[in-house]
Parts: structure tokens; C-alpha cells; sequence
């Protein structure tokens, strides 16, 4: 019982944080590391032109480190404890939260995230988070680059040194010392008078770019590329029960 305490503790909750910070920078700085169309994303901040940057949930090791400090980006993440530590930690790189949803419940973070883009700060979503499907995207992320005038700019990390968690989200844990790359995807605008086809097609668009940027990532390091969940499996999870 003790030890249940400790572990649910604020106190270890913190230096679980720090300790995830100061190990991410280890796999940075230790690390190779090549960008690929990084010159995409570069246009846009040297312009201070705000986007949304996207990202499956579970490359989100290493993403603090294709961004641009000295710009100011907030993420989307869950209010459920995971997320908490998640925002806490990558808080050491600069990077604000904003606590919610693209999917269920969402009202709120989305009016939170329209306001922040339209006041010039930039947006971190993981559309597939915060429980799935793998690699599917919401439609959330679409319905606020729509609302907020911005583009959609996917990216993904891999690194040939690491393991892939057996999570739902099949969570990439780079090692330190290893050969990483980062990708860039094109940016994907959203029509503000999109109707509802559009914003499905746009939806898939950006499902298939960071699908493919992924792919190309772990490509690039000779990693065997995680897969999607299968939209069978989707079917079948959604399907009520009799």
C-alpha cells in the first residue's frame, strides 16, 4: 500500500517527468540525426505564420525535437493521468497543453485551440490519440485547421536503435546512440467552406500523408514499419454487443 502511494504521488510524479525529459534529450543528443524536408515546416516559422503540426501518438518521443523552440507550440492532450504526465514532461521544452479531446467531449479544447492559432502560436495534435485506432486520424484536427484559417503540416520520427511497445498505439522508445531521422510531410489546407465530403476526404488525406511519412521514416533507418489498425478490427471494436 505504501508503495501504491508513493507511485501515485505528486513528488514521484515529478521526477518521473524530469527523468523522461532529461532521457529524451540523452537519445537527441547521443543520436545521428538527419531531417527530411524540414525546410516545409522552416518557411512558415520564419514567416510566424501559425499551422498545426500532427504526429501518431506513438512517435511522440521525440517530437520536441523537430520543433522550433523559440516558437511557441501547445499540445492537445488528455486529461487522463497519462496525459498529465505527458504535458508535464515535454513542458521542459517549451511547450504548453491544453487539456481535452479532438473527438469526445472536445467543445472546449477545440474553441481553446482555434483561439491560440488565430492569436499566432501553433498547435501539436496526435489525431489518433488518446486511445486509437492506431495510426486512424479524428476528424477533430480537420474541424480546427477549418475554423482557424491554418494549414495541417504532418511529421514523424524513427530511429534505427529502439522498441516498439506492444501499446495500442505501438509506442517507439528510441535508444540513445542510435541513427534517427525526422520527416516532413506538405501542408494540407482546409477550405473554410468545406462541407462535410471535403472534410472526410481531407480527413483521409492526412490519415495517408502521416501514414506514409512514417512509413518513410522507419524506411530510412531499416526499422520494420508499424502498420495501421486494420479498419476490420475498427468495425468489430465499434460493433455492440448482443
Amino acid at each position: 500500500m505504501a508503495l501504491k502511494k508513493i507511485i501515485k504521488s505528486e513528488g514521484f510524479r515529478k521526477i518521473l517527468c524530469r527523468l523522461g525529459a532529461l532521457y529524451i534529450r540523452l537519445v537527441h543528443f547521443t543520436g545521428r540525426w538527419q531531417v527530411v524536408r524540414g525546410e516545409t515546416a522552416a518557411t512558415y516559422w520564419q514567416q510566424n505564420k501559425p499551422f498545426i503540426l500532427c504526429f501518431w501518438h506513438g512517435r511522440l518521443l521525440m517530437m520536441p525535437y523537430c520543433w522550433d523552440l523559440r516558437k511557441q507550440i501547445h499540445l492537445l492532450i488528455s486529461h487522463h493521468r497519462d496525459g498529465q504526465l505527458i504535458a508535464n514532461t515535454v513542458a521542459g521544452f517549451g511547450f504548453a497543453a491544453i487539456s481535452g479531446s479532438t473527438s469526445k467531449g472536445g467543445a472546449q479544447a477545440l474553441r481553446t485551440m482555434v483561439k491560440t492559432l488565430k492569436a499566432g502560436d501553433w498547435i501539436a495534435i496526435a489525431p489518433d490519440g488518446p486511445r486509437g485506432p492506431r495510426m486512424r486520424a479524428s476528424d477533430g484536427i480537420v474541424s480546427v485547421a477549418r475554423l482557424a484559417g491554418v494549414p495541417i503540416i504532418p511529421a514523424a520520427y524513427s530511429m534505427n536503435r529502439g522498441r516498439i511497445l506492444k501499446s495500442w498505439d505501438r509506442f517507439l522508445i528510441a535508444w540513445p546512440f542510435g541513427q534517427g531521422v525526422i520527416v516532413w510531410g506538405e501542408p494540407i489546407e482546409v477550405p473554410r467552406d468545406a462541407d462535410t465530403e471535403m472534410l472526410e476526404t481531407i480527413r483521409l488525406h492526412v490519415e495517408d500523408s502521416l501514414n506514409q511519412i512514417t512509413r518513410e521514416a522507419d524506411e530510412m533507418v531499416r526499422r520494420e514499419p508499424v502498420e495501421p489498425e486494420s479498419t476490420v478490427d475498427i468495425i468489430d471494436t465499434e460493433a455492440p454487443i448482443s
